[in-house]
């Protein structure tokens, strides 16, 4: 466990400044704008890397060493952000410059975050993947607690090129970190090893089809994050339409969603869900879609009810993720988890592109208010969905075959 743990710290520097980060573009985008068209392109284009490279980065995460992939996406997108340091402090910066930046940072995570995800089943003892599952969570929980008001309060007294610097500086804690473990490579027991690129990523596709409640459960998760990320992504703007465009109660509700998390994280480890672990995330996803619902409500003067929704969506993330990950982490087999890791992650993230599309203009049309509403109930619906899906009502059950891994070959 003790690679976990510097693995686990040197993650808390780099999403901590990924978070500062993220916060200061979005709301100087949001200043400078005050679009919903334009937060939601920036929203877009940074997910779009993720689905297209995704599932062709996969195969290359299991073939190379996954350490120096850490170490290397750590450093290009440390080195993007100082581009951005450059740009903004010569007064050149562009709207389209940070859209590239955006998305050559989220190429830097797609090869980053996968590969962090496939490494640690490979150092953590199998009966410790649900206790590490949760500790991440919980690191989700405390980045999102310290790092919106950190970026809130750096953006009142520093220049946003200081802010966006404090990036560079985590990311060499991060990389000097990394750099002093050891990361094992997996046993080659499914990987055929004179296999092309595009033979390994159908392996991954084909590892997931074969696992009907997987593929299944994918589906639905795309059809959540086309609801309710393209909503959350544009809390900026209803901070400044509804929320006296003030950036330190964005900041406080960014803190609220990271203490839900930590709750949930909390919730499980002494609770541990219900025996049937599916029905954990059945609730978790139901408690998402009503706080969506609710929060659509929130005015200045129930700033309150807006925190209260903020860190129940949290709650509710954190426990449905949870115990799906260390049902992952446990049955896919380790050689081609960061196949199966980026294809999943392409999937379930493929319909948010097309939620942030319609949902920018809608919102400069309808209300930004107005997105909640209908996010929440999607959400909710889609949760439910579950229950009448016996594939997935036994996701957790399900044992991979021989029919489901290739032969392996000289």
């Amino acid at each position: 466990m003790k690679k976990f743990f510097v693995i686990w710290i040197s993650q808390a520097a780099s999403l901590l400044g990924s978070s500062v980060v993220n916060f200061a573009l979005a709301w100087y985008l949001t200043q400078e704008t005050g679009s919903a068209t334009i937060l939601a392109t920036a929203t877009m284009i940074a997910i779009l890397p993720q689905i297209i490279l995704g599932p062709l980065i996969g195969p290359y995460i299991d073939r190379w060493d996954r350490k120096k992939i850490i170490i290397i996406s750590d450093s290009f997108v440390a080195l993007v952000t100082a581009g951005l340091v450059a740009l903004f402090f010569t007064e050149a910066i562009q709207i389209w410059h940070i859209y590239i930046a955006m998305i050559a940072r989220s190429v830097g995570g797609t090869f980053h975050f996968p590969s962090i995800a496939a490494s640690i089943p490979l150092i953590v003892p199998e009966k410790h993947l649900a206790r590490v599952a949760g500790l991440n969570q919980m690191l989700g929980g405390i980045i999102n607690i310290i790092g919106p008001p950190a970026g809130a309060l750096l953006m009142e007294t520093l220049p946003i090129y200081g802010v966006l610097a404090v990036d560079i500086v985590t990311a060499i804690i991060a990389v000097g970190l990394i750099s002093l473990i050891g990361i094992p490579k997996p046993l080659r027991t499914t990987l055929v090893e004179k296999a092309s690129v595009i033979s390994d990523m159908m392996q991954g596709f084909h590892f997931i089809w074969s696992w009907k409640g997987l593929a299944i459960l994918l589906s639905l998760a795309s059809l959540s994050n086309f609801f309710l990320v393209p909503a959350f992504n544009l809390t900026p703007l209803f901070v400044a339409e509804h929320l006296e465009n003030d950036v330190l109660k964005l900041g406080w509700l960014n803190s609220a969603f990271g203490i839900g998390i930590i709750a949930g994280g909390l919730i499980l480890g002494v609770w541990g869900g219900f025996k049937k672990r599916i029905y954990t995330v059945i609730m978790a996803i139901s408690i998402e879609g009503v706080s969506a619902v609710i929060f659509g409500f929130t005015t200045a003067g129930s700033f309150f009810l807006g925190l209260s929704c903020a860190f129940l969506l949290g709650t509710g993330i954190a426990m449905a993720n949870g115990p799906l990950t260390a049902i992952f982490q446990s049955v896919i087999p380790h050689d081609i988890q960061g196949r199966v890791f980026t294809i999943m992650g392409a999937i379930s993230a493929a319909a948010t592109p097309l939620g942030l599309a319609i949902a920018g203009p809608l919102a400069d049309v309808i209300g930004i208010r107005s997105l909640y509403y209908i996010a929440g109930i999607g959400t909710f619906i889609s949760g439910i969905a579950f229950v009448f899906i016996p594939a997935v009502m036994n996701l957790e059950n399900y044992k991979p075959d021989e029919s489901t891994q290739p032969t392996t070959k000289a």
